[in-house]
């Protein structure tokens, strides 16, 4: 009798749902292209960022949802502006029978940050919008008591103490970030509140992510390819070059992003 060989429960890979960099392109006039021109612009301006970047294509503002053909010649657009669309964030049963048509993935609901975000929105040249954190959810009982809104620096500031590499992301959620060594590009620090950095920030920084607009961020070495708070960002190319590799403060006034000199 043949031996009998023994089952391998081991998986092949291991799945895990965590926080990833994707841009939402949120279309509120559906020009395919003009969509693609203002993409290919935005790839131009600042490629490190844009250049390759995956994209969830949001229908969600338009009144209708376009057909399979004209959702096909907007991919195709996008693509040749340079951005990879890899999804169509979830919305009514029209998103989901069109995503089985042009054959893209359906951005499952418990992945709603992602369809709150306005990275593309039109806004002003100096400032336009970065995917948004959505604030946290908690279930209430029966008649609850008024409760304070939890603030964003509540709790002690999350410290990084090593430099944070190409390619890594540090997040603090709840409280302030602050990150005592060098920020390398294409790496990312985001905080829900105000973000400190005591080395040189080359990669981005996004604080205020659940839509704080009082967070600010400190920098002793400012060459960031991108800083955002609450949503509304600047990328380098947008950045005075007097600003460069000086200590500077980021912060929000009446919707615009400023960034100064640090006294």
């Amino acid at each position: 009798m043949s031996a009998q060989a023994t089952p391998n429960y081991e998986q092949a890979g291991e799945l895990k749902i965590g926080q990833v960099g994707i841009a939402n392109l949120r279309v509120r006039t559906l020009d395919v292209d003009l969509l693609a021109r203002e993409m290919r612009e935005r790839v131009q301006r600042a490629p490190k960022l844009f250049g390759r970047a995956a994209v969830i294509v949001d229908f969600g503002a338009l009144a209708q949802m376009p057909d399979a053909d004209t959702a096909r010649a907007l991919l195709a657009g996008l693509r040749e502006a340079g951005v990879l669309p890899v999804a169509l964030a979830y919305g009514s049963k029209d998103t989901e029978k069109l995503s089985e048509q042009i054959g893209l993935p359906l951005l499952a609901k418990f992945r709603e940050s992602y369809e709150r975000s306005d990275l593309f929105a039109e806004k002003p040249a100096s400032a336009e919008r970065i995917a948004e954190k959505p604030a946290a959810r908690t279930k209430k009982g029966p008649e609850p008591a008024p409760q304070p809104p939890v603030q964003a620096g509540a709790r002690p500031g999350q410290i990084h103490k090593t430099a944070v590499r190409s390619g890594q992301q540090i997040y603090a959620e709840g409280r302030d970030l602050i990150v005592l060594a060098p920020i390398n590009q294409a790496a990312e620090v985001i905080a829900d509140g105000s973000i400190h950095v005591y080395g040189s920030l080359r990669g981005r920084a996004l604080a205020g992510a659940q839509g704080d607009v009082d967070a600010r961020i400190f920098v002793r070495d400012f060459r960031a390819e991108l800083v955002a708070i609450a949503g509304t960002y600047k990328v380098l190319d947008d950045i005075p070059r007097r600003l460069l590799g000086k200590p500077v403060q980021v912060w929000l006034q009446d919707g615009e992003l400023k960034i100064e000199l640090q006294d």
